[in-house]
């Protein structure tokens, strides 16, 4: 009698708890909204220049073009990634804080931070081809083919006619219930748009169609103590060679650039 009355309350309170073990992991799981954390492993290490302010990052037919910030000493540049080497400049006038940067078929384009102007290039020769105007900030600069993606600090993404350059429509980046601040630096991979979180050593990776955040990426120390010597500022610069699906990483000041792997946190 005593153990079929026991087994009569321990049952239900069994029941109970599975049901609310089997609530847990649907939400915190198996719950599609809970963005997904990597860390990293460097695989490669190539030299940067330590007196880049770097504001935008893209690799393209085997360079990389970088755009550097700061008034008087803003630039558009070719780099070749073996060695570091600048192998073509455009300085900006001392008037334009120099931001993000995209290529975009022929031609790089290239933000300002708080003038309102957008600069268009020939991607060949830098040959500056003309201006655009927006009302916001700007920080970061990508595209997906279609439309360029534009970020300005706050939590919002731009998508502008990559012709006319004007606002097609807008996201705001969302982590679950909680807006992301500080969006910089862009790139697009593999359908998703990749964003350093100003000022941390985090990359955010976002929906482009609802803004919802779909992963986190910790390169926490990625720059050695030892690589402190000289003044360095923040983490900034994602660039994506696609062709052999190699990442690219680097920041203002950085005497370094990283190509990295993604690793699962644990």
């Amino acid at each position: 009698m005593f153990v079929k009355r026991s087994l009569k309350l321990f049952i239900p309170g069994f029941i109970l708890l599975l049901a609310v073990a089997i609530v847990c992991f649907l939400l915190f799981v198996v719950n599609p909204d809970t963005p997904v954390r990597w860390t990293y492993k460097v695989v490669n290490t190539f030299a940067h220049d330590p007196k880049a302010f770097t504001q935008g990052l893209v690799f393209e037919d085997g360079f990389l073009y970088e755009g550097t910030g700061l008034n008087g000493r803003s630039e558009l540049r070719k780099v070749e990634l073996e060695t570091g080497n600048i192998l073509k400049t455009y300085k900006l006038p001392d008037e334009f804080f120099g931001e993000g940067i995209t290529v975009f078929g022929d031609r790089i384009i290239q933000l300002t931070y708080q003038s309102n102007v957008g600069f268009v290039y020939n991607k060949e020769t830098f040959e500056l081809l003309s201006e655009f105007s927006y009302p916001t900030e700007g920080w970061g600069l990508t595209h997906d083919d279609k439309y360029l993606i534009m970020s300005d600090g706050t939590p919002m993404l731009y998508f502008l006619d990559p012709e006319t350059f004007k606002q097609k429509h807008k996201v705001m980046v969302i982590d679950q219930n909680s807006q992301v601040w500080g969006l910089n630096e862009l790139e697009y991979i593999d359908g998703e748009i990749y964003a350093n979180v100003w000022p941390t050593e985090r990359i955010v990776k976002i929906e482009p169609e609802t803004g919802r955040v779909i992963g986190w990426i910790d390169v926490e120390g990625i720059l050695a103590p030892q690589d402190h010597s000289e003044p360095v500022d923040v983490f900034n610069g994602i660039a994506y060679d696609a062709a052999n699906r190699r990442l690219f990483v680097t920041g203002k000041f950085y005497p370094k650039l990283f190509e990295i792997k993604l690793i699962p946190a644990k």
